[in-house]
């Protein structure tokens, strides 16, 4: 975690996380970059875990992601290993020899295939990850005391002012089954897939087939309509673990008993965790909730909310608090998506400031204000042309992004 002042969007607390059953968390210090904090979280995972992910859609994907494609088409997991301070990102064979040589020693110390040892990192890109700092820090977790949800989460975060962490949980086959996540992201937030480093860890027994169709759709209205900045990361991951330590009976499909708890309780987790990265968006003061309806299909309604949110004409007007509707009108207009002037209609809150493709007569602009004051902000959008809708959120575009980015390398 950076020494960033504290998001005035964060929830009040770290939230009081369950333990999750076969499921054992570890960090240390692998001194990545120069501070005074532990950069490597080492979770171990009881025998017979199943995995499921969603990776970054980058054409210029960092090894760590590369290795977790290919490792879950097996659907087992061991272990998680997660470097924070360096993304190993556009590093050549140097990049992919540290992302193996992290899988075979972690692999050495378990007993298990390499195959079975997930690795993901953050930070830099452009750096290889030290070899040699990344065993000394494994050599020192592998050792270390077990650690509490709140410290893997700091452990994991670059950018972020806060750790990030939910739970939920669901009755399957008769059985309470517990869901717990971590995630960091605060920066580099436009994701086709999933945001920047999400892990989620049940104590359900689940088929690796059912956890990744369940994941899939989780991940759809959750990491996937959140945006800070509109770039997608060469490192995005989200995976799924579930140890099976709550004893149901395995997770198959759909007409498994407990399959729709399921699949509800890791959708509602996933949108937690969404929430707690866009709330956290580098430099924002403002979660702006992007509401389009009428479109010719949802698909276009997504799209049409991503133009809006990932606008900086329209994030520094939210950061403002002008209400400008006429750069909403713009953000519409350049989507791509069908759109008739003259039947759209905006609102700022519950006030309608334009419809019918003009500004409302005499509307009253001090609710609008007031509205645009406050931390939260929904702007409507209304097509006019069919029953497609989306929901995406995104947070302002202030001085403090400029100032983060600007001075992120040194």
């Amino acid at each position: 975690m950076t020494d960033t002042s504290r998001s005035p969007l964060a929830p009040p607390a770290f939230p009081d996380l369950p333990a999750v059953g076969g499921v054992e968390l570890r960090v240390a210090r692998a001194r990545y970059k120069d501070w005074n904090r532990c950069d490597l979280t080492f979770a171990t995972l009881a025998e017979g875990t199943t995995v499921a992910g969603v990776l970054t859609q980058s054409k210029c994907p960092s090894p760590e992601v590369e290795w977790c494609r290919k490792a879950l088409t097996l659907g087992q997991a061991r272990a998680l290993i997660v470097n924070a301070g360096n993304s190993n990102a556009f590093t050549g064979q140097r990049g992919r020899a540290a992302v193996e040589a992290i899988a075979a020693r972690t692999a050495g110390q378990l007993g298990c295939q390499p195959s079975n040892v997930f690795v993901a990192s953050t930070g830099v890109i452009g750096v290889p990850l030290p070899i040699d700092k990344a065993e000394a820090g494994l050599d020192a977790a592998f050792t270390a005391q077990l650690c509490d949800w709140r410290a893997a989460a700091e452990t994991i975060g670059t950018t972020d002012t806060y750790p990030k962490g939910a739970t939920t949980s669901a009755i399957v086959d008769g059985r309470r089954v517990t869901l717990v996540g971590i995630i960091k992201g605060s920066g580099m937030i436009a994701p086709d897939m999933a945001t920047m480093l999400g892990f989620v860890f049940t104590d359900a027994a689940v088929e690796a087939g059912f956890l990744q169709a369940a994941l899939a759709a989780a991940n759809a209205p959750s990491f996937s309509c959140i945006t800070v900045d509109g770039d997608t990361s060469t490192s995005d991951t989200v995976l799924a673990f579930a140890t099976g330590a709550a004893g149901n009976a395995p997770l198959v499909d759909d007409d498994s008993p407990g399959a729709d708890a399921f699949r509800a309780a890791l959708a509602d987790l996933c949108h937690q965790l969404a929430m707690l990265v866009v709330r956290d968006g580098e430099g924002a003061t403002k979660l702006i909730e992007i509401a389009v309806t009428g479109a010719e299909s949802d698909r276009s309604a997504h799209r049409v909310a991503m133009s809006i949110a990932n606008s900086p004409l329209v994030k520094t007007a939210i950061a403002g608090g002008d209400a400008n509707w006429g750069r909403v009108v713009m953000a519409v207009g350049k989507a791509g998506e069908p759109a008739e002037r003259d039947r759209l209609a905006i609102r700022f809150g519950e006030t309608q400031v334009a419809r019918g493709g003009l500004a409302v007569e005499e509307y009253d602009e001090a609710p609008v204000a007031a509205h645009l004051a406050g931390h939260e902000v929904e702007i409507g959008v209304d097509l006019g042309l069919g029953d497609g809708r989306a929901t995406v959120w995104a947070c302002d575009l202030t001085h403090g992004y400029i100032s983060i980015n600007a001075d992120y390398r040194s």
